[in-house]
């Protein structure tokens, strides 16, 4: 996606305004996660998530998860996929999970499991800068009991289903509302910027 830095600004301090932006995590983890009430900070990397709801037949869970978010820069062990003369790059992962509403008798499914990991960097050639992303997804979910003889390709349908809404998701989120509150926190910045000498 394209990353509109600004050309008034000397280039030098224009390509560090991304860098800067991804270094403040909870406002990031904010513009990508807004308004969830059912999210609260674990540590200075790590927030609690409820999810959106998964409704299967007559069924509803809600997946809560713990979300790593971590700032690295210098090339120094970043994600496999990042070039190493990338500026900065913003992780993400899911190291906890859980299924809120399917936890008790026949509800309970005998698996439950989310993975999510990805990261988020300024992609600079030239005068051209752009913000790029790649996550890895998974949902491993066995079935409760009493739900056992609905067919597989149901369940595969569900799971698949889940996954392409999770996706589409995340998409949304770092296109618009991570795009639109760097926007911000670049009129809220420039004014603080030393004119050049």
């Amino acid at each position: 996606m394209p990353l509109y830095e600004s050309p008034h600004v000397r280039t030098a301090l224009s390509s560090l305004f991304f860098s800067w932006y991804m270094e403040d995590k909870p406002r990031v983890f904010k513009a990508i996660f807004p308004e969830n009430r059912g999210t609260q900070r674990v540590n200075e990397e790590e927030w609690r998530i409820r999810m959106e709801p998964i409704a299967f037949l007559f069924l509803t869970a809600w997946p809560v998860v713990n979300m790593r978010i971590r700032y690295k820069t210098k090339g120094k062990e970043y994600p496999s996929g990042v070039p190493t003369n990338t500026s900065t790059v913003l992780e993400l992962k899911i190291i906890k999970w859980d299924l809120e509403g399917l936890t008790e008798g026949k509800n309970k499914p005998s698996e439950f499991r989310i993975n999510m990991e990805g990261a988020l960097y300024p992609d600079r050639r030239g005068a051209r800068s752009r913000i790029k992303g790649h996550f890895n997804m998974s949902l491993s979910f066995a079935p409760p009991p009493m739900l056992a003889l609905v067919p597989p390709h149901v369940h595969q349908h569900v799971t698949q289903s889940v996954m392409n809404n999770m996706a589409e998701s995340m998409q949304h989120k770092v296109r618009d509302n991570l795009l639109a509150d760097y926007t911000k926190f670049k009129k809220e910045n420039y004014k603080n910027i030393p004119p050049p000498q």
